[in-house]
């Protein structure tokens, strides 16, 4: 039979939630998500391509007036708590990504509506960006970071592996989202794993890590596959 002492989290306090602090690395800032500083350059950006709205809840919009009337809806919110992501090569706001289910009394929360533009995607930033606000999760305390979303986007699916986060099931019917079903697939890590993700991390966006094409040479999935504990079946 189990000990019960063995589950017992010694010292255990409930972390802060999240507040307006700038998360800065070497090549993305995040900033508290405003209309008046963000929302023309995020509509310029997402503008690019009405796919980056697929699986959100919202989008695409038809003008920036429209765009600008969400962002004031959910900027000064603190579940979700939204952060625009600037890149520091171009300046430019082309990103957002945001804390939800912020649950300091569990130890728990999830990063989620991550809509990050063409321009964004599938650079250093981007990954930058996801990394910062696991570093102050864990920092600030919290057990648990989680990753949800559409099981049919397999792409997310995808991310979430790469950034070191482990499978742990699929929701079915978990939502309707704009009219279509949603099974929701859930992926995780936990603060035992972080110090492990940290340097996977650390490691990957190093400058050494890229060469003078800018092309990577240690894949962050390759790097943080010894963390994980799940394999989505899926991919």
């Amino acid at each position: 039979m189990k000990d019960a002492n063995q589950d017992i989290v010694q010292d255990w306090k409930p972390p802060s939630r999240p507040d307006a602090a700038v998360l800065e690395g070497q090549y993305v800032r995040l900033e508290r998500l405003t209309p008046d500083r963000h929302a023309v350059d995020l509509h310029r950006a997402n503008s690019a391509d009405d796919g980056v709205w697929d699986y959100m809840p919202y989008g695409p919009f038809a003008s920036a007036g429209d765009y600008e009337a969400w962002v004031r809806d959910v900027a000064e919110g603190d579940d979700p708590f939204f952060y625009a992501v600037r890149a520091v090569s171009t300046g430019r706001a082309s990103g957002v990504a945001s804390y939800l289910r912020i649950s300091p009394e569990a130890g728990s929360i999830e990063l989620g509506h991550i809509c990050f533009s063409p321009e964004l995607q599938r650079s250093a930033a981007a990954t930058e960006a996801i990394f910062l606000m696991m570093k102050w999760a864990f920092e600030a305390g919290y057990r648990r970071f989680e990753w949800k979303c559409n099981a049919a986007n397999i792409a997310s699916r995808r991310a979430a592996e790469r950034y070191g986060f482990s499978f742990e099931g699929v929701f079915r019917q978990a939502a309707v989202v704009k009219e279509r079903n949603r099974d929701t697939a859930w992926f995780a890590c936990i603060d035992a794993e972080w110090p492990a993700l940290k340097e996977a991390f650390g490691t990957w966006l190093s400058p050494s890590n890229f060469d003078a094409e800018g092309k990577q040479l240690s894949r962050l999935g390759d790097l943080t596959a010894p963390v994980r504990v799940s394999r989505d079946p899926a991919l």
